[in-house]
């Protein structure tokens, strides 16, 4: 039997902090036990905010912490294409329709629908989408797209469910409300997600879960900000004939006044903490992990 396959997926689009840290030293020492391999991926497929600086950064801090990973760090941004075949695939099912309602206008429907009651919203508690593209005719979208019209290639979440059925998966660590080992999953809180936009032909659910079967990932170890996320990537696998790893939600650090830590936080960043004396043995005293052996 192959060793377990391990991966710590950062954005380059600030420096890594202590969350990241935690989570990094998590799939670290997991994989070490394990006796499995540990892989880099960099998430970077947001060209508008991802900077070659962080990315050497993240280089430079997980070193510093004393955490190796196997070569060829794999970079989303080379592997548009691959992406693109999948939305390509998904489509060519009937499941993906063009959304062209910019964020202000979907805000604005939103609103409209909040005015009557309540508009449900998904886990990070975004509002579903409200718009009409389902509705228009194949002639309206191709004089939309002929027009130039940004638009976003959503799921229709709905058919894509009842294609499928019942989904789950396994869960080793503890979701919010102490949810563990088989786990069901529940997409359709999440509505009729993006899976691409017209300019960038991936979005961070379907690229995930490509990587990571293209890595031969078999546990997914991540905050469990991204618990209910599974729901989406569970769906998604099996449309697309992928693997299912087995996942691990770890909590979250947050700061003094409980919050999530963000990047643009510098007391908690990694460069910033070792620049006052931090030692890696500080970090992993901070976040409550053991001693490295």
């Amino acid at each position: 039997m192959p060793p377990p396959v391990f991966r710590f997926a950062p954005s380059p689009n600030g420096y890594l902090h202590l969350g990241h840290a935690y989570s990094a030293m998590m799939n670290f020492d997991l994989a070490r036990a394990a006796g499995g391999r540990l892989l880099l991926r960099i998430e970077d497929i947001d060209a508008t905010r991802c900077r070659p600086e962080y990315e050497a950064a993240i280089y430079e801090d997980l070193e510093w912490l004393g955490i190796a990973w196997e070569p060829q760090v794999r970079r989303q941004s080379d592997h548009l294409d691959l992406y693109r075949e999948a939305v390509d695939r998904l489509a060519s099912t009937g499941l993906v329709f063009p959304a062209f309602e910019s964020r202000a206008e979907i805000a604005r429907l939103v609103a409209d629908r909040e005015a009557s009651g309540a508009w449900p919203r998904d886990p990070d508690g975004a509002p579903l989408y409200p718009g009409q593209g389902k509705q228009l005719t194949a002639d309206e979208r191709s004089a939309l797209i002929a027009a130039g019209t940004p638009y976003a290639l959503r799921l229709d979440m709905a058919a894509a469910v009842a294609q499928v059925g019942e989904l789950s998966w396994h869960e080793d660590g503890r979701g919010p409300g102490g949810e563990t080992g088989l786990v069901r999953a529940q997409p359709l809180d999440w509505g009729d997600v993006i899976i691409a936009r017209k300019e960038t032909p991936t979005s961070y659910h379907l690229s995930v879960v490509i990587d990571d079967a293209l890595q031969a990932v078999t546990h997914v170890v991540r905050g469990a900000d991204l618990f209910w996320s599974t729901s989406v990537h569970r769906l998604l696998q099996t449309l697309l004939g992928l693997p299912a790893p087995t996942y691990r939600h770890h909590d979250l650090i947050r700061d003094a006044a409980g919050r999530k830590l963000s990047k643009s936080d510098s007391s908690t960043a990694l460069r910033q903490l070792r620049a006052d004396g931090a030692t890696p043995a500080d970090i992993r005293a901070l976040v409550g992990l053991a001693a490295s052996a």
